[in-house]
C-alpha cells in the first residue's frame, strides 16, 4: 500500500513511520525542514517538502491512504494556533485527500475532543464531541473530528482513531517536561494525582493503525487504550522513574491551581508575554480530571487488542533508561 503520512518527526508520526516500513508499505511523508527530510529517509520513508498550510493534491500524488497525524498539541501557545493547526490544516488534508483520489483517510484524534472540563468515567464513542470546549486544543480537536466524520464517502472512507494519554519510548513531550521541571525542583502535584486515567501505550496505538488501513467503517471514531486504567501518579511516577527522577508529594489543591492557573494565564494574555506560564488552566484540567475511557468497539470492529501491557510498558522503560 502506498501510503502519505502527516507528523512523521512526532513522536506517534515516527512510530507509525517505522512500523508501516517495516511492514512493506511504502511512505511519503510531510516534511517542513531539512532536518524533518533526513529522518524521515533514514526511517525509509520518502520526504515531500509541504506543510498543512500548502499542501496539495499533487503533493499526495497516487497514494492510496492518508493517515494524519500532525497536530498542534502544545498546552499553551497563541489563541489561534490550535485552530489553525488542527481544525484549518485537517481541512486542507482532507481537500488534498479527496482531489487526489484517497480512498482512506485515518485521522488521530483524542479523547480531548470530548473535553469541556468535566470528568469522564467509562466514556465511549457514543459521548457527546466538545466543539466548544473552553479549552482550544480540545475545541479544535472535536471540530477536526466533526470535518473528518463529515468527510466521510463512498470515495473516500474517514475514519478516527482516539488514544489517550499516549506513552512509551520516544515519547517527545509528556517525560521531558517531567524532567525539565524536576530539574527545577517545581513538579507539584494536583489533588495528590489521585485522578484515574485510561492510557494508550506507543505500541498499541501504531497496531491500531495497522488495523484501521483495512479495518473499521467510515465516519466513525475508535478508543485506543491499553488494559486496564491507573492513577495519574501511578503513570506519571512509572514514567519518572525510567530516567531515575523522584518527583516528591509537593501538592496544591484543586481550588487553589486553579485559581493559580487563571492567573497565570490571564498575565500572560494580558502582557503578552513569549514564554510559557508556569501553570495555566488546561494543564490544571488535565491533571485533576478523571478520564476512564471504552474500547470495546476497536476490539469489536478493528479486531483490536493491546500488543503490550500497561506492566510491560512500563519494566521495558526502566530496561532501556
Amino acid at each position: 500500500m502506498k501510503i502519505f503520512l502527516t507528523g512523521a518527526s512526532g513522536f506517534v508520526g515516527k512510530a507509525a513511520l517505522a512500523m508501516l516500513v517495516n511492514r512493506g508499505h511504502e511512505v511519503v511523508a510531510m516534511s517542513r525542514r531539512s532536518e524533518s527530510d533526513e529522518l524521515i529517509e533514514s526511517l525509509g520513508g520518502q520526504a515531500q517538502r509541504c506543510d498543512l498550510n500548502s499542501i496539495r493534491a499533487e503533493h499526495i500524488g497516487d497514494c492510496d491512504t492518508v493517515i494524519h497525524s500532525a497536530a498542534y498539541v502544545e498546552a499553551w501557545g497563541p489563541k489561534d494556533a490550535w485552530f489553525n493547526a488542527n481544525v484549518l490544516g485537517t481541512e486542507n488534508m482532507l481537500q488534498a485527500a479527496r482531489q487526489a483520489g484517497v480512498k482512506r483517510f485515518i485521522h488521530i484524534g483524542t479523547e480531548a475532543g470530548l473535553v469541556y472540563g468535566q470528568d469522564l468515567f467509562n466514556a465511549d464513542e457514543n459521548y457527546p464531541l466538545a466543539p466548544e470546549s473552553p479549552y482550544p486544543y480540545c475545541a479544535s480537536k472535536a471540530q477536526a473530528e466533526q470535518r473528518v466524520k463529515a468527510a466521510n464517502s463512498a470515495e473516500m472512507s474517514c475514519l478516527v482513531l482516539r488514544p489517550r494519554f499516549i506513552w512509551g519510548p520516544g515519547d517527545q513531550t509528556l517525560l521531558p517536561a517531567i524532567e525539565q521541571m524536576c530539574e527545577r525542583n517545581a513538579w507539584v502535584w494536583i489533588n495528590h494525582g489521585k485522578a484515574m486515567t485510561s492510557s494508550t501505550h506507543i505500541d498499541n496505538l501504531v497496531h491500531a493503525i495497522e488495523l484501521a488501513l483495512t479495518q473499521g467503517e467510515g465516519g466513525e471514531a475508535y478508543f485506543v487504550l491499553d488494559d486496564g486504567d491507573h492513577s495519574l501518579r501511578e503513570m506519571i511516577e512509572g514514567l519518572a522513574a525510567s530516567k531515575d527522577l523522584r518527583l516528591g508529594d509537593k501538592n496544591l489543591p484543586l481550588w487553589f491551581a486553579e485559581a493559580l492557573g487563571a492567573i497565570c494565564e490571564s498575565t500572560w494574555r494580558l502582557l503578552n508575554l513569549s514564554s510559557e506560564p508556569p501553570l495555566n488552566k488546561y494543564a490544571v484540567m488535565v491533571m485533576s480530571r478523571h478520564c476512564t475511557l471504552d474500547d470495546s468497539k476497536a476490539r469489536r470492529e478493528l479486531g483490536y487488542r493491546p500488543l503490550i501491557s500497561w506492566k510491560e510498558g512500563m519494566a521495558q522503560l526502566q530496561q532501556n533508561a
